[in-house]
């Protein structure tokens, strides 16, 4: 059991998913995508890239199973696939989990020594 008494997640999807995710351009594209479908031409609009070059993007997000594409007429619109992003955000919510179970241990142990000094009559304050 991990910190926060989370159950691991496949290790090879946590680790395409936050390779994919890793790069800002890829961001960008899922951020959009967010949005609504959209084609590749659309994906490449804001970039100061090539198609080719969003499309070697989009394939890192296709093996990380985060953007899929379809086919309608002779659009091959690309869609985002959020199942990744929810097991990825399973995964950090353990840790979110730890880190607020040691701030609550911080507070206690703060509460404590404060209650230490006024009674000592040191006073003092947070």
């Amino acid at each position: 059991m991990k910190p926060g008494g989370y159950q691991a997640v496949g290790t090879d999807l946590l680790d395409s998913t936050f390779a994919a995710l890793a790069d800002p351009t890829r961001r960008a594209i899922l951020a959009r995508l967010a949005a609504g479908e959209a084609t590749v031409t659309e994906l490449a609009a804001p970039f100061a890239m090539s198609q080719p070059a969003i499309s070697k993007h989009l394939k890192v997000l296709e093996r990380a199973g985060l953007v899929s594409r379809g086919r309608d007429a002779q659009r091959r619109p690309c869609r985002l696939e959020a199942r990744p992003l929810r097991e990825a955000t399973a995964w950090l919510a353990g840790y979110r989990d730890y880190w607020a179970e040691s701030y609550q241990r911080l507070d206690a142990l703060l509460d404590e020594l404060q209650a230490v000094e006024r009674a000592d009559g040191r006073g003092g304050g947070r």
